[in-house]
């Protein structure tokens, strides 16, 4: 498949520049979030997937895999991720243990249908353009088995914004809808808004169920 523009940009200097602006700790991750939100990521993770009974987990544009690696700390185990900026893959493998991280893209997935109990994103969907996000959600739908996961910038409508001073690289949205409007039989266990504390802004985490 012909890269996207966006894949292009990600794997570019600027890709290794949001790489090394978010090699974070653990501990610096729920730090960030809790700046942002009040809340940890890991008290996220738990508010979603507590209940649930997950065999294995596919991240995609896991990026240097700190995702990952919280789950892993917090008893998750048969984790993978893919991520399109090799560099990051590289720098994954030496911040991770025990996760399969893979370079490639979201919108070729190297998995068979249906092969991951949970897949899940955070903070990618949002740098998809709106003609190719139905293909990378198709795909996502593609390899779960149960559960498709997101943690994204939330907007009622599909809008582009300014990121970093590049046009056409950051869309917000509804994306839980986007899922479900696309594949009937995705149906929403649940969903949450949650606001900056400094400004107004929005992100969402949602999880469908197949």
């Amino acid at each position: 498949m012909k890269s996207t523009a966006q894949e292009k940009f990600w794997s570019s200097e600027f890709g290794k520049e949001y790489m090394e602006r978010n090699t974070l700790s653990l501990q610096e991750l729920n730090k960030l979030y809790t700046t942002n939100f009040g809340v940890s990521r890991s008290r996220i993770n738990k508010d979603f997937l507590g209940k649930l009974k997950i065999g294995n987990i596919l991240e995609i544009g896991c990026n240097v895999g700190n995702q990952l690696a919280l789950l892993q700390e917090e008893g998750f185990k048969n984790l993978y991720g893919i991520e399109i900026f090799p560099k990051a893959v590289e720098l994954a493998k030496t911040h991770t243990k025990s996760i399969n991280i893979v370079q490639g893209s979201g919108f070729d997935l190297p998995f068979k249908d249906n092969s991951f109990d949970l897949v899940f994103t955070a903070g990618v969907l949002i740098h998809i353009s709106p003609k190719d996000i139905k293909k990378i959600m198709k795909e996502i739908h593609r390899v779960s088995k149960k559960y498709i996961w997101g943690f994204e910038y939330f907007s009622p409508d599909h809008i582009a914004i300014p990121y970093r001073g590049n046009k056409d690289r950051l869309w917000k949205g509804d994306f839980a809808k986007m899922y479900t409007s696309q594949f009937p039989d995705l149906k929403l266990v649940k969903e949450k808004r949650y606001k900056y504390l400094q400004n107004d802004n929005l992100d969402c985490g949602f999880l469908l169920k197949k």
